[in-house]
């Protein structure tokens, strides 16, 4: 029977050495979106793996594409595959920040920074977990293969030719993925799939150039034709009116329906968090659970047009865009949301504006009885005392079937971020406490993925 109760004491007595070691990494920037300190980055992290991991690990690229960290440590029957990214999406805006973005600070038992949740705190936690397991327990009972990408947070656009190519070094019996979570009520939380996405932009030109905006009698305004065209995209319900849009998702089943009457969702809170009063439709219980897990979006990122400095000036402007993001479930693919949100432009005149795809992810789930998923039951119950609340999928996105359904690994995710987390906001945060647990709770999982009992 592994001494578990020494392995908490080794990560507890190292604590402080390990935070340090988080900080390091959250303090060099990496925003791929910008090609900021990717390669310097990923030199940090390979260093970490073969250091921290005991990991024979390497740093292989694909055409153009960064440096992306695979690596093996361990014998045993099983393999487990380790997704994490080492990449952070851009600190804007950075006046809304308390503490500079890449000065990872403590506060109230909080560490803040760009990236400590999304994606370097599980990546560290984990690598931290395998080297207090070899120090108290002995040497790993299975296989873990790693595989850290640095451009995640900008669609990925390399991974699915390094899966092609360098597949053999991925394969396994199952898979933890990056991203983890305590629900608003402080649950731990186990996702067993996650969204897709489709990112496009709307652009339209209507004059030469900006013009006096008197003349808005007679010129045409790109800005409104923008609006008109963004407001056919969905109704005052919040419900997305492309044309054959909702036609192409797959209904949620009985089952799934039993399921997510059962799965605790803390309301309360978790409008707290958000500081709103309602949710959208005015949802609550079963409908605003099913809507939440099983129903796309249609969300406009971001709308740019004319003057938006201070003070005032008069002007039409000429040009104007959008970006839009779609978050996936099946069986919407980015390629179907292109083809319909065209045709559906298209119907209503809006010939004139140039749709152009970004990054896409078609939706990956998995079974929550999976290996993989009942380990990660059974270690985060171990470890907070508690059994945690299994999502079916995650709300978010990220290359998961890019990896995951190409190799045809089953995924479970969990990991040290909370509800208030920030992830991609300002004040990005994990609460300290949330890191040790995971670097605890992960080194249960190695032990339970491996057959082994607790």
């Amino acid at each position: 029977m592994a001494d578990f109760a020494k392995f908490d004491a080794y990560v507890r007595a190292h604590t402080a050495e390990y935070v340090d070691e988080l900080k390091a990494l959250v303090r060099q920037p990496s925003v791929s979106a910008q090609g900021i300190g990717i390669d310097e980055t990923a030199a940090i992290v390979l260093d970490r793996a073969r250091a921290r991991g005991g990991l024979a690990a390497d740093a292989l690229r694909v055409s153009s594409g960064p440096p992306t960290i695979v690596g093996q440590a361990g014998t045993g029957a099983r393999t487990l595959l380790v997704y994490d990214h080492y990449d952070v999406q851009p600190p804007d805006p950075l006046d809304e920040w308390d503490t500079p973005p890449f000065e990872p600070t403590e506060r109230d038992g909080f560490l803040f920074g760009r990236g400590v949740s999304d994606n370097k705190g599980n990546l560290m936690a984990r690598l931290q977990a395998i080297e207090a397991y070899r120090a108290t327990i002995g040497d790993l009972p299975l296989r873990v293969r790693v595989l850290y990408e640095g451009e995640e947070e900008s669609g990925s656009v390399h991974l699915a030719d390094f899966v092609r190519t360098h597949g053999d070094r991925l394969r396994a019996d199952g898979c933890i993925w990056e991203a983890g979570y305590k629900d608003a009520a402080g649950r731990p939380t186990v996702s067993c799939g996650l969204k897709g996405i489709a990112y496009v932009e709307l652009h339209v030109r209507g004059a030469a150039k900006d013009a006096h905006s008197s003349l808005g009698t007679i010129v045409p305004n790109a800005a409104w034709r923008l609006v008109w065209a963004l407001a056919t995209l969905k109704n005052d319900r919040d419900e997305i009116t492309i044309d054959g849009f909702m036609d192409k998702v797959r209904a949620p089943t009985a089952a799934d329906l039993q399921a997510l009457e059962r799965l605790p969702f803390d309301e309360d809170a978790t409008r707290r968090i958000h500081g709103i009063t309602r949710f959208v439709r005015g949802l609550t219980g079963l409908e605003l659970k099913k809507k939440h897990f099983y129903e796309p979006t249609c969300t406009i990122c971001g709308i740019v047009s004319g003057y938006t400095g201070a003070g005032s000036k008069t002007v039409l402007p000429a040009v104007a865009s959008a970006k839009i993001d779609f978050r996936l479930v099946p069986d919407l693919t980015p390629d179907i949301v292109a083809t319909l949100l065209r045709a559906h432009l298209d119907r209503r005149g809006f010939t004139d504006i140039e749709v152009v795809a970004g990054h896409g992810e078609s939706p990956s789930r998995w079974p929550t009885d999976s290996v993989a998923a009942r380990a990660a039951v059974e270690a985060c119950r171990a470890t907070y005392g508690r059994d945690p609340v299994v999502y079916p999928l995650m709300a978010g996105s990220g290359p998961m079937a890019q990896v995951c359904d190409a190799l045809r690994i089953p995924v479970v995710g969990f990991g040290s971020g909370n509800a208030s987390s920030a992830n991609h906001a300002p004040n990005e945060n994990i609460a300290i406490a949330d890191y040790v647990d995971h670097i605890r709770a992960f080194g249960r999982f190695l032990h339970v993925f491996a057959g082994l009992a607790l």
